[in-house]
C-alpha cells in the first residue's frame, strides 16, 4: 500500500482527502514507477472539477491528482518498448494514475528516460511546461529578432516559453501581476504589470507595429484584451482559452510524445529550457502546493517531492 492524494467526487478542495491504495498494476503500454517528484499543475483543479473529460482513464473514484511525474520504473505491462525496470524516467499519467502519490502508471509511449545530468525535479517539470513551451514556438516558427507578447508570464508554463523564446533570440515582452516581475526580468523579458498598467497601451508604446506572436497563457478578457495587439491574428496562439479560434488565432497543437519529451530535455541540458522552480512540497503538504497554484499565488513552477 502507499500514499496518495486525490478526490472522491468531483468539485472544489473540500472533496481532496488522502488515502491508501495499492500499487497499480500496469497495463498494455504503462510503466509502473515509484515517484520521485511531482509536477503541479492549473489542469490539476480542473481536472478535479470535473470540468476536463478524457483523461481519467475510467478509473473509479477516489482518483489521484497530478498529471506529470518523474521517478524509477518497478514494472513494465506488455507492449511497452525503449524502457527498462530501474530506468529514471519522466512523463504523463494520461491513462488516469495520477501522481501525486508514492507510485503510480504513466503511459509508456508519453513517458521518456532522464539523461544524465538532469535532475528528477527539472525533468517532472517538463511534460506540461516543458514541451508546451517548445509547442507553442515551434507552431509560431518566429525568427531571430521578431517579437513576441507571453501574456501570463509569470506562471511555470509562461516562463518556460519566455526562457525558451530568449534562446531563440526573440524580444520577448510578458504580462504578469507584480510578484512576477522579478523572475520574468531575471530571464531577460520586458515587463507589464498589468494590475499597474494598461497593457494594450503600454505593449503599443513597446512595439508600435504590433507583435510577431503572441503566446496566450491567460484566456478570457485578457486574451481578447491583447490579440488585437498582433499583426496578424494567425499568429495569436493560446494554451488554455479554445475561443481564440473566434478571434482569428489558433489553440496549441501538443505533442506529447516520447520525442518531445526527449528534445525538451535535452533543451534543459543545454540551459535553453530552464524551469523556474520556486516551491518544493512533500507529499504531506500537497494541499497547499495545489493551493497555491489553484489560486493564482504562485510565480514559476510547484513540484512535490515524493521520495
Amino acid at each position: 500500500m502507499g500514499q496518495a492524494w486525490g478526490f472522491g467526487r468531483y468539485g472544489g478542495p473540500e472533496v481532496q482527502e488522502f488515502f491508501d491504495r495499492p500499487d497499480p498494476v500496469p497495463g498494455r503500454g504503462e510503466v509502473l514507477i515509484r515517484v520521485g517528484v511531482a509536477g503541479v499543475n492549473p489542469l490539476d483543479h480542473l481536472l478535479r472539477s470535473g470540468l476536463v473529460d478524457g483523461l481519467d482513464g475510467g478509473r473509479p473514484f477516489p482518483r489521484v491528482l497530478g498529471m506529470e511525474a518523474a521517478g524509477t520504473v518497478l514494472a513494465l505491462g506488455e507492449d511497452v518498448n525503449g524502457l527498462q525496470l530501474g530506468d529514471p524516467v519522466f512523463g504523463f499519467a494520461l491513462t488516469g494514475g495520477g501522481t501525486y502519490a508514492e507510485t503510480t502508471v504513466l503511459s509508456a509511449p508519453n513517458t521518456a528516460r532522464i539523461p544524465e545530468g538532469l535532475s528528477a525535479a527539472v525533468a517532472a517539470t517538463l511534460p506540461v511546461a516543458g514541451t508546451t513551451a517548445v509547442d507553442v514556438l515551434d507552431q509560431l516558427g518566429l525568427p531571430a529578432g521578431a517579437t513576441v507578447l507571453v501574456n501570463g508570464v509569470g506562471g511555470g508554463v509562461g516562463l518556460a516559453v519566455a526562457r525558451l523564446a530568449v534562446g531563440r533570440e526573440l524580444r520577448v515582452i510578458g504580462t504578469g501581476s507584480a510578484g512576477k516581475r522579478e523572475h520574468a526580468e531575471a530571464i531577460g523579458v520586458r515587463f507589464i504589470d498589468y494590475t499597474a498598467e494598461d497593457v494594450a497601451a503600454a505593449a503599443r508604446e513597446l512595439v508600435p507595429d504590433g507583435f510577431d506572436g503572441i503566446v496566450d497563457l491567460a484566456g478570457g478578457a485578457s486574451l481578447r484584451t491583447v490579440a488585437p495587439l498582433a499583426q496578424d491574428p494567425r499568429t495569436v496562439i493560446a494554451v488554455g482559452d479554445m475561443s481564440v479560434t473566434d478571434l482569428g488565432g489558433r489553440f496549441v497543437e501538443r505533442r506529447v510524445d516520447r520525442e518531445n519529451l526527449e528534445r525538451s530535455a535535452r533543451l534543459a541540458l543545454d540551459g535553453l529550457l530552464a524551469p523556474v522552480i520556486t516551491a518544493v512540497h512533500p507529499l504531506s503538504d500537497a494541499p497547499a502546493a495545489l493551493a497555491a497554484v489553484e489560486n493564482g499565488h504562485t510565480s514559476g513552477k510547484v513540484v512535490i517531492k515524493v521520495a
